[in-house]
């Protein structure tokens, strides 16, 4: 990501970092929802992509959701090329639960966000 994104950065940064204090409170639904939104806001860019998925298999291995373990291995493995060559699925929220195919509504905040860093919103 370059200087530019340092907003955008932060907030993933941020939202990272609350996760894994909300997993290890085991507050899964605030976790998910932290991670979920990274998710969305980290596609553009291979590294946090990379490192958003990497959290969500720790916190499904921490789940115990094996489901959830299985489709992030599976993501780790294609999110660096999709995201690489820009054909991910716009407001995808990452979780195994859904289609790593099926582009997702963006949150008007989440859009904005992606609208100021240069990325498509569609």
């Amino acid at each position: 990501m370059r200087q530019k994104h340092a907003a955008l950065r932060e907030t993933l940064r941020a939202n990272r970092s609350a996760a894994k204090s909300a997993r290890r409170n085991g507050d899964w639904t605030s976790c998910w929802r932290l991670l979920e939104d990274s998710h969305i806001l980290s596609q553009p860019w291979v590294i946090p992509h990379l490192q958003v998925h990497a959290s969500m298999l720790v916190s499904g291995y921490e789940e115990r959701d094996w489901r959830e373990v299985s489709g992030q291995i599976l993501r780790l493995l294609v999110g660096a090329p999709a995201s690489a060559f820009k054909i991910y699925p716009v407001g995808n929220s990452g979780r195994a639960r859904v289609s790593a195919i099926k582009p997702m509504p963006l949150r008007p905040d989440r859009a904005e966000a992606l609208a100021k860093a240069g990325q498509r919103t569609e």
